[in-house]
């Protein structure tokens, strides 16, 4: 995925990350990939994510429920990045996040998200990308 990354979660947070990867991919005539994934248990044994097919459901929801982020936003921006892929996976969210870095120029992260730990500067997600991410990777607070 060369361009742009951004991870979106449906908070508000998410919101506001989504319109910075969105202009910035649009300055930088950049293609933009949004990925959103629903959260499933992981193995204690080998970490790996356990996907059942009631999961699937579930991941189309978050994956419309992205689009239509998108297409909300779109509407605010005066210039569009030249594409823009929403993508939906089942999983771990920083994993998910880690692996689309691999070919990105840029990933994009909030703070914190839709976790229930509000007085955290920054969320276990976006720590664990920025530890790990290898591509450049931007916060937003």
């Amino acid at each position: 995925m060369p361009g742009i990354v951004v991870g979106v979660d449906g908070s508000d947070q998410s919101e506001r990350v989504l319109e910075w990867a969105m202009r910035e991919a649009s300055l930088r005539q950049a293609p933009l990939t949004v990925i959103t994934v629903h959260q499933v248990a992981s193995s204690p044994w080998t970490g790996s994510s356990i996907v059942y097919p009631e999961d699937k459901p579930e991941q189309e929801k978050a994956r419309k429920a992205a689009e239509e982020e998108v297409s909300k936003i779109s509407g605010r921006l005066d210039s569009q990045p030249p594409s823009v892929t929403v993508n939906a996976v089942n999983g771990q969210a920083a994993k998910a996040l880690i692996d689309a870095s691999g070919d990105a120029d840029l990933l994009v992260v909030g703070a914190r998200g839709a976790g229930g730990f509000v007085g955290l500067l920054m969320g276990s997600t976006s720590s664990h990308v920025a530890h790990h991410a290898n591509c450049p990777v931007v916060i937003i607070r």
